[in-house]
């Protein structure tokens, strides 16, 4: 990407374990680009609400349990770049996770002549992020994450755009947290090679104030904070 121009689609991967604040950064990148927020969990929602073929053949696997392959996981993808809201990019989180399912993806993205331009990793330590997460609060209709100390919302328990409850998540927990972070280091970490190897990696150091790692980002991305 480059700096003279501001017009450029985006096509971006965000990586990071839970806690390292994509759920602070995707919101920043879609008002900045116009691009679309490609969450793994909000693409199954929103395929099994309309209904689509894909969506009912993932509640049939989630009903029962089990793991949607990644076969659909690529297929809600290719479905969701056909709509208007993907014509200026993505950023997609919480998939790829493993090296399989990026192999996959870029397949699908070559065919559709829409490669990917940058993962961007979100590097932080696993103590940082226990500390961080357990006070964490969530508004559940859009996404948007806040943090007690890091990240307060403006009203206290209300989030800043709808004034709605903000919640804390089930998971949200140091046990919960630290068996996700081993799965997180087992399956996805090896990623990151693999980005690299392709030349497209960046690592931001996600400890650092959100401000500062926004500054960050953009900069990975080619632009000018």
């Amino acid at each position: 990407m480059s700096n003279n121009d501001a017009n450029e689609v985006l096509r971006m991967v965000l990586i990071g374990p839970p806690g390292a604040g994509k759920g602070t950064q995707a919101p920043n990148l879609v008002e900045k680009f116009h691009a679309a927020h490609l969450a793994t969990g909000d693409m199954l929602r929103s395929q099994v609400a309309q209904g689509t073929e894909l969506g009912k053949e993932a509640k049939k696997i989630m009903d029962k349990g089990g793991l949607v392959s990644d076969d659909i996981m690529v297929n809600m993808i290719k479905s969701e770049l056909s709509s208007d809201k993907c014509k200026r990019g993505f950023i997609l989180d919480g998939f790829p996770r493993t090296i399989p399912q990026a192999k996959l993806l870029d397949k699908m993205l070559e065919e559709q002549d829409k490669p990917l331009q940058k993962a961007v990793e979100l590097k932080i330590d696993d103590e940082l992020l226990v500390s961080r997460i357990t006070g964490r609060l969530v508004h559940p209709a859009s996404g948007r994450s806040y943090h007690k100390s890091f990240n307060p919302p403006k009203v206290e328990g209300k989030d800043d755009v709808t004034g709605e409850d903000l919640v804390q998540r089930s998971d949200d927990n140091a046990e919960a947290l630290k068996k996700r972070l081993g799965s997180y280091h087992d399956q996805t970490e090896p990623i990151v090679n693999y980005y690299k190897e392709k030349g497209i990696w960046a690592g931001v150091d996600a400890s650092q104030n959100p401000a500062k790692v926004w500054g960050d980002i953009i900069k990975c991305l080619g632009f000018n904070a």
